[in-house]
């Protein structure tokens, strides 16, 4: 197949790095999406529409978690067809990938059309920003189809080892986003509603790129009918490894949302300080989440091939990428996180910049935690361990909902700051758990097979 890379041959540390740079750009971009709507609306709109964008984020956050969650599932059981060389299943999965997709496009854009506004009424948003909230997140989800086809086309192409692909339309689309930011929000007078239709029309150019590609270069990926099979096995296994990897994120985005709840109970100041620490925290983290993903690609191909020793060393070397970045992020945090916070919103007001550092300072220290859970929990998604991983984002929602009703009103914003850096230690320590679990039971199995195998040699005849 043409424009695939195998990740079942080679060195682990070369096929995972070169697999994770393309990515890593992409997601820096990804975030200039983001950092971009920030920036612009800030310094030209004020910190009215700036706290009305960030109010609306973690819903953002939780729709693109759930779409891009099961996109990324369906792109495991590819990876896993792929490194297998079972090139009928990988078609079947590839064909079922459109439908299923489509279907939660359907869903999600309706559910989230009726209750947009009752939700941001829930999450105490206040009444001089919430409708330029919803006005902004209404046209995102009108659009949602554009983002989910992006994230299914990507995953994709990143299932059969290709992450250079979407990079190149990636920073295409997001050239054009910013360009179309100061075009409409500045130039048209748009507000807020010119930073949401700048960042649909570019996502929908990378998605009409994508599928050129794909048609020209590895036209496998392209839906066709001839390959469609209800084969209810399939369907099940898609769905389950679909909603699995959706709900993690989902759940863990819900929580979130509850979260942002209390930050909005503290007003607009905090509302802002909070929005720009996390894109910070957004931005540092993008090489953990990258990592994390080439980990899962790179677990899926090879659990696929049966190569338990390459799982786990992929990991393995995988967990020390993140660690050698967590370092490097925290001394970049301590030197330079004033004028990050303010090149960001453009503020003067001491008590945003205050309250911003605060979050900053007791997030990115424990990223070395982070970095275990995030590469643990999408490599044990990647060779089909569903349970434990789902269960450690219940606890971090659990977490996160005790925190809103006892730890924010008895701390304020500093249980807000601490909180996640305890959920990242629970939840590390149960997919640790569960790794440990895992790579016992490929030991035990490998000696059972060495075991058959000397038993087999021992009554083969000689001759």
């Amino acid at each position: 197949m043409k424009n695939a890379i195998k990740m079942t041959e080679g060195n682990i540390f070369k096929c995972i790095i070169y697999f994770a740079i393309p990515i890593l750009v992409g997601n820096i971009f990804q975030q200039l999406y983001n950092v971009a709507d920030v920036a612009i609306i800030g310094h030209i709109l004020g910190d009215d529409a700036l706290a009305a964008v960030g109010a609306v984020t973690p819903v953002y956050g939780l729709l693109i978690g759930l779409a891009s969650g099961i996109t990324n599932g369906f792109a495991v059981i590819i990876a896993r067809f792929f490194g297998a060389d079972n090139e009928k299943e990988m078609n079947k999965s590839v064909a079922l990938t459109y439908v299923l997709s489509g279907i939660m496009a359907l869903i999600l854009t309706m559910v989230s059309l009726i209750y947009i506004r009752p939700l941001m009424k829930y999450l105490n948003t206040p009444d001089e920003i919430i409708d330029n909230s919803v006005a902004y997140m209404r046209i995102i989800v009108i659009f949602l189809v554009i983002t989910i086809a992006y994230n299914m086309m990507a995953g994709m192409m990143r299932a059969i080892g290709n992450s250079k692909a979407p990079l190149y339309f990636l920073v295409i689309s997001t050239l054009i986003n910013v360009g179309l930011d100061f075009l409409l929000v500045k130039g048209f007078n748009m507000g807020v509603e010119g930073a949401a239709y700048a960042t649909v029309i570019s996502q929908g150019i990378a998605v009409v790129l994508c599928f050129i590609y794909a048609l020209n270069k590895c036209n496998f990926l392209i839906f066709r009918k001839k390959n469609l099979s209800w084969d209810g096995a399939l369907i099940i296994e898609l769905v389950n490894t679909g909603l699995s990897m959706g709900l993690m994120y989902a759940i863990v985005s819900v929580g979130s949302i509850i979260l942002q709840g209390a930050v909005n109970s503290f007003g607009k100041a905090t509302i802002t300080a909070h929005t720009a620490a996390r894109k910070i925290d957004d931005i540092f983290m993008m090489l953990l989440g990258t990592t994390a993903m080439a980990s899962s690609t790179f677990a899926s191909q090879n659990f696929g091939a049966g190569k338990m020793d390459r799982v786990k060393n992929g990991i393995k070397c995988s967990i020390l990428i993140a660690e050698f970045w967590s370092l490097l992020s925290l001394v970049i945090a301590l030197a330079f996180r004033k004028p990050l916070i303010q090149s960001l919103t453009n503020t003067s007001n001491p008590e945003v910049i205050a309250t911003a550092s605060k979050y900053i300072l007791w997030n990115i220290p424990f990223f070395f935690v982070l970095s275990i859970l995030l590469v643990l929990r999408s490599s044990l998604q990647g060779v089909g361990r569903k349970i434990v991983p789902i269960t450690g984002s219940i606890v971090e929602f659990v977490m996160k909902v005790v925190a809103v009703k006892f730890l924010a009103p008895w701390l304020g914003y500093f249980g807000i700051c601490i909180l996640e850096p305890i959920i990242w230690i629970v939840c590390a320590l149960i997919v640790i758990g569960d790794f440990i679990v895992f790579t016992k039971q490929i030991k035990d199995k490998g000696v059972k097979i060495r075991k058959q195998q000397r038993i087999r040699a021992k009554w083969q005849p000689q001759s």
